[in-house]
């Protein structure tokens, strides 16, 4: 059976890696999935990819005129959603010392501005019941080298959510985190890893982790629909780490 059948899911960043992962899995359960992503050939490639169970929204999160043009969509085309997750964001490693104005602006607009004003945005369209999902990450609760304001952002992300889960009680909205481990995406690349250099670097990370491996897309997506669909209907203002460990060594 379709776990998440005729629910209505929106994805913010869903044309690459987790997020894109999670929208095919999402549509595969019998969801219609949003995706939104900044290029508008990223976006459309999944969406055929996808099929009908899924359409495109061209924005970006830094945008908050973007957040609204969203909620207008959604709430035109479908009344209202079931599921949010607030999965887009951006990385770039640095130490502290080497740190820009830009550098640091660049991380909490995206990262963490875009996801408190888009929450903001669709909450009043999220049916009672539903789900939202804020993707944070490992590194805010577990020092990781080069990530401190990586990880700053995306521990205030967290914090959000579990004020969420209180607020939105009333409603009987679950408010949730997914925290990721290092996961084979195409954010390796915009770490500065070169294909040369990736097996090396993989290896070394596979080094720190239990599971003896990086993650794999479709593993926090299966995380995801546990956090969305009624397998985790009982589950509310958790972090759930998805990281083959790591955050025990």
């Amino acid at each position: 059976m379709q776990q998440l059948k005729d629910k209505v899911a929106v994805i913010t960043g869903g044309n690459s890696g987790i997020g894109k992962a999670t929208a095919q899995l999402f549509a595969e359960e019998g969801a219609q999935v949003i995706i939104t992503g900044r290029r508008q050939d990223f976006v459309n490639q999944v969406v055929h990819e996808i099929g009908h169970s899924a359409i495109g929204f061209v924005g970006d999160v830094a945008n908050l005129e973007d957040h609204h043009k969203l909620a207008d969509t959604v709430k035109s085309r479908f009344g209202g959603l079931d599921i949010y997750m607030a999965n887009a964001g951006v990385i770039n490693l640095a130490a502290s010392s080497n740190v820009t104005p830009e550098d640091y602006d660049r991380h909490f607009t995206i990262n963490t501005r875009g996801v408190f004003f888009g929450v903001q945005a669709i909450a009043p369209l999220i049916r009672n019941g539903g789900s939202i999902i804020v993707t944070s990450s490992l590194a805010a609760t577990k020092v990781l080298p080069d990530h401190t304001v990586y990880a700053g952002s995306k521990a205030a992300v967290a914090a959000f959510a579990k004020n969420w889960a209180i607020e939105f009680k009333s409603r009987r909205i679950r408010v949730n985190i997914l925290s990721p481990g290092p996961v084979e995406t195409e954010i390796l690349a915009k770490l500065g890893v070169s294909e040369a250099e990736r097996p090396a670097f993989e290896d070394h990370m596979a080094s720190l982790i239990p599971a003896g491996r990086l993650g794999r897309p479709e593993e926090l997506a299966r995380a995801a629909l546990f956090l969305a669909s009624d397998s985790g209907s009982f589950v509310n203002g958790i972090e759930l780490h998805t990281d083959g460990g790591m955050k025990l060594v």
